[in-house]
């Protein structure tokens, strides 16, 4: 591994300029297309046995947007994909850019107030469920919703393995006023829908913000921010045709859609799916289809750590691992090269910039702050200014704490049907994020925490990341997550909630006591709760919100 200083050619803005690249197309179609000419034969999706060519895709997403046309369908109109992480994500998503529509990636974990929220706030006309998703949870909500047709498909379609694992326990179901997408496809293969093109400010998709602090919102994510951002991890990550892409995080969130499928579609590269994640067929998959890239939150990792059959060589291929959506332990990233010999880079980014902002370059690892403990989450890739600004709005220099603002054109032009959250989050284009952090002297970006996470104990800020690292340096640790709870004294107090790895044990003395030895007095959990899992989003990130709830209950 190299280091920062070692690059020249990262962007260090010490001449004030960044490292730009140029968007290679207007639209991520485009960029499918051009990836159809170079090799038509060559996979795009593999999903357990089964393998989908380019060529196949092209034919597949043809079909599909010539049932939507036939269906009523209009340029502008919304598709809402409600599906795990199988084939027919990306054949729809395609198929819905093929007919001039806009893809609704939609939580499969969403249930039905969450899911009627989406569909109304989108104003989806289709919609694309599972079978059992739809069986369980749309079937009672799209009526009072403007979907004017629900198109059906099963985890069993594209692949034979059935892994009981994954897909045990699944049946085919008969759903009467639903269209059974293999059958569309079937009845219009072979037809070319009109041709289509987009300019870089339409949108390619609406992303909803997960929710951690308030309603989710559908964040505008343009052709233009894929196309830039797909381009970005090509050549960050250092990637070519060459290159597997692991699918480990959900296709409907920002990662998943743009580090796994839409930068498969510009590399023309193999996408590998196992519909969800389950650690020990995760591993048998990385033998067996050799990937060498992948994204994920950091509980992929640990679980992955943590898989029965998690030997050292099981991810030999899987030689560029980058991981986002979730605060990387230094610890972790230390365990898992000492299992694996594989080093985890660091990536940041929100919805709301359509995947990274910032990451830590291929071959280089990211320095780790003495003060605090925090791992780097990078520097600001291509074309990307970062300012890191003070409560009066104005530019704090290198070391001070503020909120990170991100300029680039990964950000999206705003949350649909939203003008007033648009102006208030994202000011002339300039995206507040929300998160709090720091730039060293060198450029290097730290995540602090979310703003509004920050606990006051008796008038010390406390930062909840802070503690929960020191709490990951203990080896019966698994996750921890730290809230801020009322407190008679000091207004509010430090409180972890813990998982323990399988076969350890520590009481919650013991853990106080070996936080208390490590950090400052008014910083050390004063509580600590032991559960099964700590609670989070399908994407790793913790859902602190959801334990301060349980706390005032």
């Amino acid at each position: 591994m190299g280091t920062y200083d070692e690059r020249p050619w990262l962007p260090l803005y010490a001449d004030g300029q960044p490292h730009d690249i140029e968007p290679e197309f207007t639209d991520a179609l485009a960029m499918f297309r051009a990836a159809v000419g170079r090799n038509p034969d060559g996979d795009i999706i593999r999903y357990f046995d089964g393998r989908i060519t380019l060529r196949e895709l092209d034919e597949l997403s043809d079909a599909f947007a010539v049932g939507l046309l036939d269906s009523g369908f209009s340029a502008g109109d919304r598709v809402a994909l409600y599906l795990q992480n199988v084939p027919q994500f990306v054949i729809a998503m395609v198929g819905t850019w093929k007919a001039g529509g806009i893809a609704v990636s939609v939580n499969p974990m969403n249930r039905a107030r969450e899911l009627d929220l989406l569909l109304r706030d989108s104003g989806s006309k289709v919609l694309v469920c599972l079978e059992g998703l739809y069986r369980d949870v749309a079937a009672a909500v799209v009526d009072r919703t403007e979907v004017a047709t629900v198109i059906t498909t099963s985890e069993l379609e594209y692949q034979a393995r059935d892994d009981s694992r994954i897909l045990g326990g699944i049946e085919r179901i008969e759903l009467p006023g639903t269209v059974d997408m293999a059958g569309l496809i079937d009845r219009f293969r072979g037809q070319r829908p009109p041709s289509v093109s987009f300019s870089p400010d339409d949108t390619a998709f609406l992303t909803y913000t997960s929710g951690t602090t308030g309603p989710p919102k559908g964040a505008m994510n343009t052709h233009g921010n894929v196309v830039f951002n797909s381009q970005a991890y090509r050549q960050w990550c250092g990637l070519g045709q060459d290159d597997v892409v692991l699918g480990v995080a959900p296709l409907f969130h920002i990662t998943g859609l743009i580090a796994h499928v839409t930068l498969s579609l510009l590399l023309g590269a193999p996408l590998v799916l196992f519909c969800r994640f389950e650690p020990s067929m995760a591993i048998e998959t990385i033998r067996d289809e050799r990937p060498t890239f992948t994204v994920g939150s950091i509980t992929v990792f640990i679980a992955l750590m943590n898989a029965p059959n998690a030997e050292r060589d099981a991810l030999a291929s899987l030689t560029k691992i980058w991981s986002g959506g979730a605060p990387i332990p230094p610890s972790t990233v230390t365990a898992f090269s000492a299992a694996f010999g594989q080093y985890i880079h660091n990536i940041y980014g929100l919805t709301e910039t359509t995947s990274p902002s910032h990451g830590v370059p291929e071959g280089v690892e990211a320095p780790v702050d003495k003060a605090s403990g925090a791992l780097s989450v990078g520097v600001p890739i291509y074309n990307t200014v970062v300012r890191i600004v003070g409560d009066d709005g104005e530019d704090l220099p290198p070391g001070e704490i503020g909120e990170i603002v991100t300029t680039g054109p990964q950000v999206v032009a705003g949350y649909w049907n939203k003008p007033d959250e648009t102006a208030s989050a994202i000011p002339k284009g300039a995206l507040h994020t929300g998160d709090v952090g720091y730039m060293d002297d060198r450029g290097w970006f730290y995540i602090v925490d979310r703003k509004k996470d920050q606990i006051n104990a008796g008038g010390y800020k406390v930062w909840p990341r802070e503690v929960e690292d020191v709490l990951y340096e203990h080896e019966a640790v698994r996750e921890a997550a730290v809230v801020g709870v009322p407190d008679e004294y000091r207004g509010e107090t430090v409180k972890a909630f813990v998982s323990l790895r399988p076969g350890r044990s520590v009481t919650a003395e013991e853990l106080i006591a070996f936080a208390k030895e490590r950090m400052a007095a008014y910083k050390y959990p004063r509580q600590v709760e032991f559960l099964d899992e700590i609670p989070k989003t399908v994407t790793g990130k913790l859902l602190r919100r959801e334990l301060r709830t349980r706390e005032q209950a």
